[in-house]
């Protein structure tokens, strides 16, 4: 082979091996971590950002603790103490007020965000986890009930946060419901009903079930949801096996499925970015949509042993991952960088 025939090749080599490293550049990259040395063993549970006071609040689940972090600076700022098992919260900036559903005291307490004093607390039923809240009706939906509170049905109770009183209870054919998704364009609330491996349709002004919708074919426990009103598709994460499963969410249809990260328990779809983010224990998968029935794992990112909770802050372009403690590894809470 003559010189002018090997430089060639060796700029072609070259450019594919360009080319790999550009298409495999990782979509999340590392850029702090803070050391919660003073956490024992135990899972993290919910994430909720408060980016107009620059505030990242953090459910330590088994700590019984609601851990406050500056976003600027990622530092811990503020204990809160008072609690049991802390789960999913609402923050309202407009009344400067935290809600934190409870479910070892079967409460939703009410904390001042100013001061971080107790403000009240709403009664619901042991076990409340999950939540989601409707803005249009400032209306609050928390899971309780079920098998965490030894009750052969879970229940989603409907609480006006402004009065701080229950406007109803939607009782539940199953005893393990893990989250709810809301459609803005209608009155549908989307529930996902783990212990039936199935979505379950409500209208959320009557509390009436329009459908059942079973992806037990697919995958089992399904765990995390997410859902894209603009294409009509609803992203369920399933532990048995670990997957992302996708329904049409006006035919209740499984229109594609892949694997995924296993142990999922928070999953969010961007829409600006068309990704999902899938974290799961061990890996954090990041999915790029295609288009509606179309979508590539362009991350399988290493984590830690059950980090498995984290969330999405579009306006700041972070990603934050509670990382539990567990043999050498200590607590922390990781930030990453959204890379396009």
């Amino acid at each position: 082979m003559n010189l002018s025939k090997a430089m060639i090749l060796s700029a072609l080599l070259l450019a594919m091996v360009i080319g790999v490293s550009a298409q495999e550049k990782a979509p999340l990259k590392l850029l702090q971590s803070t050391p919660l040395p003073e956490l024992h063993d135990g899972d993290f549970d919910h994430l909720t950002p408060d980016v107009a006071g620059n505030r990242l609040f953090v459910t330590a689940e088994e700590n019984s603790k609601v851990l406050v972090f500056d976003l600027k600076t990622n530092k811990l700022i503020h204990t809160i103490d008072d609690l049991k098992a802390p789960h999913s919260m609402l923050y309202r900036a407009d009344l400067k007020k935290l809600f934190v559903a409870d479910s070892d005291l079967g409460e939703v307490k009410i904390y001042e965000t100013d001061s971080y004093k107790p403000a009240g607390s709403i009664k619901v039923r042991e076990g409340a986890d999950a939540s989601g809240y409707d803005s249009s009706s400032k209306l609050f939906y928390v899971v309780n009930g079920g098998k965490d509170a030894k009750l052969p049905n879970a229940y989603i109770s409907v609480i006006d946060v402004d009065t701080g009183k229950t406007e109803a209870d939607i009782k539940i054919d199953s005893n393990d419901v893990e989250g709810v998704a809301f459609e803005k364009s209608g009155p549908r609330m989307f529930v996902n009903v783990r212990g039936k491996d199935a979505v379950e349709v409500y209208d959320r002004k009557s509390g009436t079930l329009l459908a059942t919708w079973s992806i037990a074919q697919e995958g089992k426990k399904p765990t995390s949801m997410s859902f894209d009103e603009s294409t009509h598709r609803l992203f369920l994460g399933t532990r048995a096996p670990g997957k992302l499963v996708v329904l049409d969410s006006e035919s209740g249809k499984v229109v594609s499925d892949y694997p995924a990260a296993a142990m999922v328990d928070d999953m969010a779809f961007d829409g600006g970015s068309k990704r999902i983010y899938f974290a799961g224990t061990e890996f954090l998968d990041v999915f790029r949509q295609q288009d509606a029935d179309h979508y590539d794992r362009i991350g399988h990112i290493p984590t830690s042993f059950r980090a498995k909770t984290g969330v999405l802050v579009p306006e700041l372009n972070r990603y934050y991952l509670a990382v539990p403690h567990h043999e050498k590894q200590i607590a922390e809470l990781r930030v990453y960088e959204v890379v396009e």
